[in-house]
């Protein structure tokens, strides 16, 4: 599921693997932290840690996904005021939500001064989204740090999966669907920090709608950040 035959191993859907993952790499504990989305109905959307800065979402890769990504369009102009990049590394998506995920948030959190994230997001601020890419597969410290993360969870990291990673998230009041698989970022329309999650939803609501119902392996995560 990407352009280059560099392989990693695949982030496992658990928001304390994925805060280690950026804590360690200069994220502030004390700013933000990934929580566990435990259902798409507004009760349970209430129980989520606000505000929340952005949304990752899990799922099967299937041939209608592969076959709806085809057709999305040719290359594009990206949004300028969204950080996006393109996924060439397979099994790479879970770091690249979360790159999404920041990258969009970054004036909403103060990145420790000199970490990984710090030079990571200051060096590919002005290049394009398949210049990111090649920058992030030749940076070998974010693909130790990537490993690492992929053996911290419950279960065995394999090197073929059938999941997929993608981020929603705000920008100038406008909800973007973030996916590295393709040409360039999804508008979903208007959006807010405040209603981010909820709108996030209805279009995760829809996204697993065109499942078979008895489809698993979906998971839902939320970047919050911390109340100070």
């Amino acid at each position: 599921m990407a352009a280059s035959s560099k392989r990693w191993l695949p982030l496992e859907a658990n928001p304390e693997v994925m805060n280690q993952f950026v804590w360690g790499l200069g994220v502030p504990e004390n700013e933000v932290e990934f929580n566990d989305v435990y259902g798409l109905d507004d009760e349970l959307l209430d129980m989520v840690p606000k505000p929340v800065l952005a949304v990752i979402f899990l799922f099967p890769w299937s041939d209608q996904v592969e076959e709806e990504r085809k057709k999305s369009g040719g290359e594009k102009e990206p949004c300028k005021q969204v950080y996006f990049t393109k996924q060439t590394v397979d099994n790479a998506c879970g770091t690249i939500a979360v790159l999404h995920a920041l990258g969009n948030a970054t004036s909403k959190i103060k990145l420790v001064e000199g970490s990984y994230f710090d030079r990571f997001f200051k060096a590919t601020a002005n290049m394009d989204p398949v210049e990111r890419a090649a920058f992030l597969e030749a940076d070998r410290e974010m693909e130790d740090a990537h490993s690492v993360a992929a053996t911290a969870g419950d279960t065995e990291a394999k090197p073929i999966v059938e999941e997929h990673y993608i981020c929603f998230t705000c920008v100038d009041g406008e909800l973007y669907e973030l996916d590295g698989m393709r040409f360039q970022p999804i508008l979903h329309g208007p959006s807010s920090p405040s209603s981010l999650l909820q709108d996030a939803a209805k279009v995760i609501k829809a996204k697993i709608q065109k499942y078979p119902a008895d489809s698993m392996n979906f998971n839902v995560m939320a970047l919050s950040k911390k109340e100070m």
